[in-house]
């Protein structure tokens, strides 16, 4: 008995075939999508390195290229997902941060102290075995947070303080200013009465002259 020849898939199948691949891989990149939109969210907005899901001290190539594919990733344009403005400012605020040398350094200064921190801590030296391990680089992000914390607390208080001393230093200036003010106002008063306390002074000692003719003219001669 001869096999029957195998069926032909027709151009009907192949476009629903071709058209669930499409969906599938839409699918995805929206998974992945919402999935680095909320890593970006939840991380520590502090540390533009791990908003940028990258290790400390990598290059600004590596910066700028890490920045350009998940700013195309997670674009609000290119997603539904509410949150994606949100998260695309952060990712655009941690790139600005790391292209800024000044602060950059003092990220990469916070993080080096975070490890010199734990060293000390555990009584390690710089060779210490420990520090390779899974175990330390959790221990040494969860350090960095807690320095960076404490830097932006400092950092807070001494801009409170500064803003009240320029408080106090204004507040000084406008009383000095108020004061200057109110003597050229009293000098101006002053000056625009001086006709006045002229015409006075001098209607005082005409009335005066007159009360003393009037005296010398009562006194009797004596003798």
């Amino acid at each position: 008995m001869a096999s029957k020849e195998a069926k032909e898939p027709s151009p009907v199948d192949d476009k629903e075939a071709l058209d669930a691949l499409n969906a599938l891989e839409t699918e995805s990149k929206e998974f992945d999508k919402d999935a680095e939109i909320d890593r970006i969210l939840k991380a520590f907005r502090l540390d533009a390195y791990a908003v940028l899901d990258l290790n400390p001290g990598v290059p600004e190539s590596a910066i700028k290229m890490t920045y350009r594919k998940k700013s195309l990733l997670i674009h609000p344009d290119k997603t539904k997902n509410p949150q994606a403005p949100e998260a695309f400012d952060r990712l655009k605020k941690a790139q600005t941060e790391l292209m800024d040398e000044k602060h950059r350094e003092r990220l990469d200064e916070a993080i080096a102290d975070a490890r010199m921190l734990l060293i000390r801590e555990n009584k390690w030296t710089v060779d210490s075995p420990e520090l390779k391990t899974e175990k330390f680089a959790k221990e040494w992000r969860d350090k960095a947070r807690e320095v960076l914390i404490d830097n932006e607390l400092r950092r807070k208080r001494q801009t409170k303080a500064q803003m009240q001393e320029e408080g106090r230093e204004q507040r000084r200036a406008e009383q000095e200013l108020d004061e200057r003010k109110r003597k050229r106002q009293h000098e101006q008063d002053w000056e625009s009465t001086r006709d006045q306390r002229i015409d006075s002074w001098r209607q005082f000692q005409k009335g005066k002259s007159g009360d003393d003719k009037k005296k010398k003219k009562k006194l009797k001669p004596i003798g």
